[in-house]
């Protein structure tokens, strides 16, 4: 029965793995056609014959994409939207969380503040109020205009809050009874438990900011300020040949169509991410199930 047993969890295991590894194919398969379709010669991406492997190998989208200049100055506002946004995130995220995880008898108000956060998250205003209190500020075509709107995840405060309150009373209590101030019980005790929330936190708000493209079509009307999201989502790439006068570079425009084209930028605009998320992605599945259980 025993080896009967086994060979069954064995056999469950299997089909189990093999209809995870179907999952993740599926999900990879839209993924593996943008990048074949980057590398494949015009006509094929046009005949829209292209599948998961290349046809007519060419490198000729990811060339035309370093002679695009907004391209790259969409690509820097990214990367300076996701080190600001990020930073005050995290940084309003941790000393919302600190105080909320302390009992009313620590913080008397903490009641009063939990259900606030609670219903603005369950509530929110609407488009319409958060853009004209963003337009009243004069923060549209700004970068603050993509930053400040969301500088308090409510649901990134709720999974630290909890997890704060995981980390032992005692050793808060010792801490305050050799001299620790508050802050440097937050510093020296809380931060170096809560590395696999904070990891985590700090990966949703890293892809958050750089995935996010609608923020920039509502509070951003001059196309040289998009993000790289929104440049992408918002182009269509027309060539002039006409105005090309270079044999040579009328060749290389004809060899290189929208598809070719869009695809190399999603390509490209997906590279951080991944350099970024193996660096985290430890943290995350504990960061989640501890930050989630509350006792």
């Amino acid at each position: 029965m025993t080896k009967v047993n086994g060979k069954r969890i064995k056999v469950a295991d299997t089909v189990i793995f093999l209809i995870i590894a179907l999952l993740a194919l599926l999900c990879l398969i839209p993924l593996l056609n943008i990048v074949a379709i980057s590398f494949s010669s015009s006509a094929a991406a046009t005949a829209n014959i292209v599948g998961i492997i290349p046809v007519d190998i060419t490198f000729n989208a990811y060339t035309k994409i370093l002679d695009d200049a907004q391209f790259w100055r969409s690509f820097f506002i990214s990367v300076k939207r996701v080190v600001l946004g990020t930073g005050i995130n995290m940084l309003m995220t941790i000393l919302m969380a600190y105080p909320l995880s302390k009992s009313k008898r620590e913080f008397h108000a903490q009641g009063i503040y939990m259900k606030l956060i609670i219903f603005a998250m369950l509530f929110p205003a609407g488009l319409i109020p958060l853009y004209l209190v963003v337009n009243k500020l004069g923060l549209t075509n700004t970068i603050w205009s993509l930053i400040l709107p969301g500088a308090v995840p409510i649901g990134n405060v709720i999974l630290l809050m909890n997890f704060f309150r995981a980390v032992p009373e005692s050793l808060e209590e010792a801490a305050s009874i050799d001299g620790a101030s508050p802050w440097t019980i937050l510093f020296k005790i809380y931060f170096p438990t809560s590395l696999p929330c904070l990891a985590t936190l700090t990966l949703f708000c890293i892809v958050g900011h750089w995935n996010d493209y609608f923020s920039a079509i509502l509070y951003i009307t001059k196309t040289k300020n998009y993000p790289l999201q929104t440049y992408i989502q918002q182009i269509t790439a027309v060539f002039d040949y006409s105005s090309i006068t270079n044999i040579q570079k009328q060749k290389e425009a004809l060899s290189i169509s929208s598809r070719n084209l869009n695809s190399a930028k999603i390509v490209v605009s997906t590279i951080p991410l991944l350099l970024i998320y193996p660096f985290l992605q430890r943290y995350f599945v504990s960061g989640i199930i501890l930050g989630a259980v509350k006792e």
